[in-house]
């Protein structure tokens, strides 16, 4: 499975030149499953490169969550002609409909300008706050990543701990041993609750609590 953009939690997104070696990658393993996940789409603000089609089976799902809501509960699937007919089987199981008041509710969403200006202003406003934040990290000598998406991911020597300062300090981060398997320790950073004019403060907060300054007379 692949995260087109804004992945969770590193706000990694695919690009042109990873495209095209994936594409390669994939073109030796045609019984592969494909599943590509867009679930940012319009708030990503990132070019979009797909790998559909690189694989014999193949699904690409684009979610209206972020951009419009979770509640919509919709999301539109494209993909080989046997993946998505399994797809459609499957959710016979359930309740096998998708709420066609929500489908028109979503399609006016779409075609409507004015809500294309506002998710646009949300993007810009998303952006700008992640990369002020990770501007705010480089001034205190911390390199962070964060792409794309409403995450910044920041290494750290210790999450614990760096946890246990932030809170202390009244911000919360979530630590990064919810999302790795065996990368090391980091923090995942949300943007989304931020403000313009909370980056500097939390920037040295997270400075802090990455390099605490240890107790007079402690041994170096």
């Amino acid at each position: 499975m692949v995260t087109s953009r804004a992945q969770n939690p590193t706000g990694a997104a695919v690009s042109a030149a990873r495209a095209q070696a994936l594409r390669e990658l994939l073109a030796g393993r045609p019984d592969l499953l494909l599943i590509e996940d867009d679930h940012a789409a319009e708030l990503a603000r990132v070019p979009l490169h797909p790998l559909a089609g690189a694989t014999r089976s193949w699904a690409f799902l684009r979610s209206v969550s972020k951009p419009f809501g979770p509640d919509l509960r919709l999301a539109v699937l494209v993909g080989d002609e046997t993946t998505v007919a399994r797809v459609a089987g499957r959710t016979r199981v359930g309740a096998g409909w998708v709420s066609t008041v929500l489908q028109r509710l979503v399609l006016a969403l779409w075609r409507d300008p004015a809500v294309t200006e506002l998710v646009e202003r949300a993007a810009q406003s998303y952006e700008r706050r992640r990369e002020g934040l990770l501007a705010a990290l480089a001034e205190h000598g911390l390199t962070a990543h964060g792409r794309s998406g409403i995450n910044v991911w920041l290494p750290v020597p210790d999450e614990t701990s760096a946890v246990t300062a932030l809170r202390d300090a009244g911000w919360s981060v979530a630590p990064g041993a919810l999302y790795r398997i065996a990368a090391p320790p980091a923090l995942r950073i949300s943007i989304s609750p931020l403000t313009t004019s909370d980056l500097p403060a939390l920037a040295a907060a997270l400075a802090r609590a990455t390099h605490p300054t240890p107790p007079p007379g402690f041994p170096a």
